[in-house]
């Protein structure tokens, strides 16, 4: 015989359900402007029916449905697009990041502009133009003079612009270094305390969401692998456990040592990303996670942090200096070495108007000659070499010095047979193709970025028009359930008070 109350039971724990369902609901609206939030949802399912099967139960019609309960409440999130939108976060923070170390480079170098240096060695020519056609004028030897001046002045200042930069690049480095590590230890802390909720068979969805937020970040910082492991106990089969954290090179695959978060008491076993330095060069040589040193070439990879590497420069596996800014500072020191010993040696091939030989007319403040330290050495403009004779209209000797920056039989670090003019265009075009290149790919990885990011927000985020709909759905449930107590509560009556009475 089935029981009397059997019905209230079933009603109640249908209001019961439907609550935590609103619940839930109103949790999700409070949080549809929150960052990194996934909608939850309250899973529900049947109660076990009456009666049980077995020797002893009642003989009825089949077996009566006792309610339903919520089993979990649990995130509505794809892990396919979380790998696929970290990816091509990493992308993104690599190619903006190159994208500007490669603007800030163009600006210094401002070409072609009337301050570049390929203006200014123009005007160089031009004023030793001038001077082969009036070889003994003063004041076309003062232009000389000056024009030379101005070409040192502007290597001098690209060195030295272009160092300043270099060194913002270093300082960034340190600055989102300390940013990944801040990001680890967090995701550590918040590790720990899933691991401490999910074993007793609960899901701590505002923990996921919070982990999922920092890995995001961390993502844009350095490429990485996300897997994730259970945290036993009574864990349910939905729990995620907790995450390990691995850095991949670019192609993929796990740096060996890299692994940093691995159930790891980060207080007293660091496991963090340390950035080392030359001694020598000051460029990066090394990274360090905990007592585990990685090669820089084998922590290539995307993210930020590579981008600035790169940027920065770095020592490859030949001990050769690699990265944006040594490899122009190169280039530079190579063109100014180039540029005035060519020059000084025509120049002392020369006559002064005090027919004698020209002696160097370019040296440097100390060392071999440079961008950073190229000086003009004359500051008499009659120790101006224009003449090949001591005759004072000659001005062959001008038109050489001219024609150093025309000469094609020039060698330029490893280049050989170039001039002046073409080796500074190749690595100002090189530079341009680079810079468009970087920019087209952080547009794209951009695009790749939002596009995964919107498809995201269709799984997972906030609807309030559909949390409206579902929120009018549970409270007539909820209110049916109401009304279904109401109902079983006057057949009770009835029955209580309004049977065998008869007589009285």
């Amino acid at each position: 015989m089935r029981p009397t109350f059997m019905g209230l039971e079933t009603a109640k724990r249908g209001m019961y359900t439907q609550q935590s369902a609103l619940s839930v609901l109103g949790h999700n609206i409070a949080n549809a402007n929150t960052e990194g939030y996934t909608r939850q949802r309250a899973n529900m399912q049947q109660t076990s029916p009456f009666p049980g099967p077995g020797m002893e139960r009642p003989y009825i019609p089949g077996q009566i449905g006792t309610g339903s309960e919520v089993t979990s409440i649990q995130r509505i999130r794809e892990s396919f697009l979380d790998i696929q939108y970290r990816n091509d976060n990493s992308q993104l923070g690599y190619y903006a990041s190159r994208n500007d170390a490669l603007q800030k480079m163009e600006d210094i170098m401002n070409e072609p502009s009337e301050q570049g240096l390929s203006k200014t060695l123009d005007r160089f020519w031009q004023s030793l133009q001038d001077l082969s056609l009036n070889p003994s004028n003063s004041g076309a030897r003062a232009v000389v003079l000056e024009r030379g001046k101005a070409v040192a002045e502007t290597f001098n200042y690209l060195s030295t612009s272009l160092k300043t930069v270099q060194n913002d690049q270093k300082n960034q480095i340190e600055v989102e270094t300390k940013n990944i590590n801040s990001l680890l230890n967090q995701i550590q802390n918040v590790n720990r305390q899933i691991a401490d909720v999910e074993p007793h068979g609960m899901l701590p969805n505002d923990l996921y969401d919070e982990r999922d937020r920092l890995i995001d970040k961390l993502s844009n910082l350095v490429n990485i692998k996300v897997t994730y492991s259970s945290s036993g106990g009574h864990s349910l089969p939905t729990a995620e456990g907790k995450a390990t954290i691995d850095l991949v090179a670019e192609d993929g695959t796990v740096i060996e040592s890299g692994r940093v978060i691995d159930g790891i008491d980060i207080k007293t076993d660091p496991k963090f990303l340390k950035v080392n330095y030359d001694s020598t060069t000051g460029l990066v040589d090394t990274v360090s996670i905990g007592n585990n040193i990685i090669d820089v070439e084998k922590f290539n990879g995307m993210g930020k942090l590579n981008s600035l590497i790169k940027s920065f420069g770095y020592l490859d596996s030949t001990n050769a200096q690699v990265g944006l800014y040594p490899e122009m500072l190169k280039n530079l020191d190579d063109i100014a070495n180039t540029f005035a010993t060519t020059f000084n040696t025509v120049h002392a091939g020369g006559i002064t108007l005090g027919d004698v030989n020209g002696g160097n007319f370019f040296g440097s403040s100390a060392g071999p000659i440079n961008a950073s330290n190229i000086k003009v050495l004359i500051t008499n403009i009659n120790d101006i070499a224009a003449g090949s004779t001591t005759s004072d209209g000659d001005g062959k000797n001008a038109l050489l010095l001219a024609d150093v920056m025309r000469r094609t039989d020039l060698s330029i670090g490893t280049t050989t047979n170039t001039s002046i003019t073409a080796f500074y265009q190749g690595i100002i075009g090189g530079m341009g193709v680079q810079s468009q290149e970087a920019n087209r790919l952080m547009t794209n990885s951009g695009i790749l970025v939002d596009s995964v990011d919107q498809h995201r927000k269709s799984v997972s985020s906030v609807s309030l028009d559909e949390e409206m709909t579902d929120m009018v759905k549970f409270q007539h449930a909820y209110n049916a359930a109401a009304r279904n107590i109401t109902v079983i509560d006057e057949m009770l009556d009835k029955i209580i008070n309004g049977m065998g009475i008869v007589g009285r």
